[in-house]
């Protein structure tokens, strides 16, 4: 289990552009924009013989407490409306957005005793709602519905999970964007939320005892000030019993002499131990520790020390524990443990394999494990002593997500989606091996008018990368085409295929969309990783920048046609790229990127970032850091591509100082006459929990921005 979700990850969607030009000759520019004058002050840091200079420190205070940071915010937003209020299309874009965004999408079923929880969107619903049937083809009936918790639309559904027995779902508000949550509890019969009310977590699950009379959860203590700028520390694991007051939570596990650990809990199927997962970073290498529930006291043992290694629970019987760890298997593999002798003796159930295994869970006595070849997933069934039984069949080049249920019940829920391919949810049976449809959406497109096709190129130092690139099929093969590049490149992330309305948007205008696989990621296991992480994080931006060569030599754009993406640890890598090759591309669109990579540790749960990209005050690490830092490496004299840099007011995972810095950096510099933009959205966050109107007229804005520069013809109107 990876403790939820400390990484940068960011949605991966994006979309569409209009009429061309050179970027190197101002193309949509008469005259050069007047950019708000930002105040520069003199801090210079000397850091091992290096004087360090941060004229913009003071953009990284809250912007909710300080007023001259919010003018500043309220004078950047205002040129950047005024520009893209001037751009052919936008309107256009914004209605075609509409319409392809208006489908009705639902999530995977989690069974809970005779009940199917699942959320649902009717297509342009702000949030989704949380659904239940009382039986699999009973009646579908809402429980929850976000759309009315707040007036603009900006507070979320975010964690939820049912009490074993469907009578109680415990679930978790997002306000505004933030990782902060409120949890409650809903009675599923009456329909009614309980007072039950949890404030202080952060980066947690929701694990219900086996008896249903409460759950365990992670939160951190309250902040003393700065909630959404100060550092998270001494995280732990409490268990809230329903009906009674938060004051009254059982503290079950912290770490008071380690307060940099961070702790995720699950309780095993047979609801005998809750297991403990603690972590330094973000890196998968965890500490295990078991709590036996049948004990009044709780006891505990610490099966597996030193966060070497990932462990991640596949299954249980009772003192048999089933785990994926990538202990002697850089792809990863399953063992058992007998947690009931003090040897805990382990022993291989299914073997490391070529291609990466992802996940696995023991439903109705088989294991099911996911793997990844070639950045697209495969299912495979096996016995409990790891005899293959089945491949499930899937729809072509895509990605799975499910595959949760019980030990002895062979039904299980699987996702299924590609670039072409809209999320639609499968039943599967482990015991006869058959897979039906849950729910197929209705679209608005005809899957076979777009070409999804895989292709790899040769990185700087000769390393094989894939990437996928998808066209409509029609597009003419002898010419050149606008094109969009996305990577990540980080945080043991793989980029598999998955379907968005605005990539869709892109290609349905005759946009290339490419998608690399860059090391850092967790498309071939940890060496993958290593590989683009720490000192050999130029790696990764090699790999961007060679993904990116490959497309212009194969004659499937050009430079001047060449729009790069990425977001959080991408957007590190759109600002690192476009410093390093600005020559190479047309437009950089990085969203909420880490961009002063001297002082991300400083930050909510940037201390935790230290696994990928080091220690800012360990030299070695300082000096690679400062050789890519985007913020540190703007170079005056070359021309830039046009920029358009978007991140939110309420984003405590990137906080948005980082994008304020670079951005004011950016307009300081003489790179050039292209726009070089801030969209700053207010009540938003990392990403997560994000109204669909505000993502629809935020990528209305980046397509009317890009297609200036990328020569993509928008829709017909205004």
């Amino acid at each position: 289990m990876r403790i939820a979700s400390l990484v940068l990850i960011v949605p991966l969607i994006l979309a569409a552009v209009p009429a061309a030009a050179d970027h190197h000759e101002g193309a949509a520019m008469a005259d050069p924009l007047a950019y708000p004058e930002t105040r520069r002050e003199n801090v210079v840091e000397e850091q091992f013989g290096t004087p360090v200079a941060d004229p913009y420190r003071w953009l990284e205070n809250d912007v909710r407490e300080d007023q001259e940071v919010r003018d500043w915010v309220t004078a950047e937003n205002a040129v950047t409306d005024a520009y893209l209020a001037t751009l052919p299309g936008r309107a256009a874009i914004e209605a075609r957005l509409t319409e392809l965004w208006n489908y009705e999408r639902l999530g995977i079923p989690d069974r809970a005793g005779n009940r199917y929880f699942y959320t649902q969107n009717d297509g342009l619903q702000n949030q989704s709602v949380l659904m239940v049937r009382d039986g699999l083809d009973g009646a579908p009936r809402q429980l929850l519905d976000p759309n009315s918790w707040s007036d603009d639309d900006a507070t979320a559904l975010a964690e939820w999970e049912p009490s074993p027995d469907g009578s109680r779902v415990a679930y978790g508000v997002q306000d505004g964007g933030t990782d902060w949550r409120i949890l409650r509890v809903l009675d599923v019969e009456s329909g009614e939320t309980l007072d039950d009310e949890v404030r202080w977590a952060k980066f947690t699950n929701i694990a219900w005892a086996h008896n249903g009379a409460g759950f365990f959860y992670a939160r951190f203590p309250e902040p003393e000030g700065a909630e959404f700028t100060g550092l998270n520390a001494d995280h732990s694991i409490y268990f809230h019993t329903v009906g009674t007051p938060q004051s009254a939570d059982r503290l079950v596990y912290a770490t008071p002499d380690r307060p940099q650990l961070n702790h995720g809990a699950e309780v095993t199927d047979d609801g005998k131990y809750l297991v403990i997962y603690s972590s330094e970073g973000t890196d998968d290498r965890y500490e295990v520790t078991l709590i036996d529930l049948t004990s009044p006291q709780m006891a505990r043992r610490t099966i597996i020390r030193g966060m070497e290694q990932n462990w991640d629970l596949v299954g249980s019987n009772g003192d048999i524990l089933y785990f994926v760890t990538n202990m002697d298997a850089p792809r990863e593999r399953i063992v058992r443990m007998d947690v009931s002798t003090a040897s805990r003796a382990i022993a291989e159930v299914v073997a490391e394999d070529e291609a990466t295994l992802e996940t696995a869970h023991v439903i109705g006595g088989r294991i099911v494990a996911t793997y990844l070849a070639d950045a697209k997933n495969e299912v495979r069934v096996f016995d409990m002593e790891g005899a293959r039984l089945a491949t499930v069949d899937l729809l072509g080049i895509g990605s799975v997500g499910g595959f949760d249920g019980e030990a002895d019940n062979p039904e299980t829920f699987f996702a299924f989606t590609s670039y072409d391919t809209p999320t639609a949810i499968y039943r599967y049976d482990t015991a006869d091996g058959t897979v039906t449809p849950f729910f197929e959406p209705q679209v608005a497109f005809d899957p076979a008018d777009y070409t999804v096709e895989q292709r790899f190129y040769t990185s700087l130092d000769g390393t094989r990368i894939p990437m996928f690139i998808v066209h409509r099929a029609d597009l003419a093969a002898d010419a050149t085409h606008p094109a969009l590049l996305y990577g990540y490149g980080g945080f043991n992330i793989s980029l598999t295929p998955s379907f968005s309305p605005a990539v869709l948007q892109w290609l349905e205008m005759g946009g290339v969309y490419a998608v690399a696989n860059l090391r850092g990621g967790g498309e071939y296991g940890a060496e993958w990783h290593d590989a683009g992480r720490l000192l050999n994080k130029q790696n990764v931006f090699d790999d961007f920048i060679s993904a990116a060569q490959f497309l212009i030599d194969e004659g499937i754009t050009s430079p001047d046609q060449l729009a790069i993406r990425g977001g959080s640890n991408g957007g590190l890598l759109v600002g690192a790229v476009t410093n390093q090759r600005p020559d190479l591309f047309a437009v950089a669109l990085p969203a909420v990127g880490v961009m002063d990579m001297l002082r991300f540790n400083r930050f909510t749960a940037g201390r935790y970032w230290v696994d990928d990209y080091g220690y800012p005050d360990r030299e070695e690490d300082f000096r690679t850091l400062y050789a890519y830092s985007p913020y540190h490496n703007i170079h005056d004299g070359l021309d830039y591509p046009a920029i358009l840099v978007t991140t939110a007011d309420t984003d405590d995972r990137v906080v948005p100082g980082h994008s304020f810095k670079y951005i004011a950096a950016i307009q300081h510099a003489d790179i050039g006459d292209q726009p070089h933009l801030i969209r700053i959205e207010t009540r938003a966050g990392h990403g997560s929990g994000r109204p669909t109107s505000q993502l629809i007229a935020e990528y209305a804005d980046l397509w009317a921005f890009a297609a200036h520069f990328t020569g993509l013809e928008v829709p017909e109107g205004e």
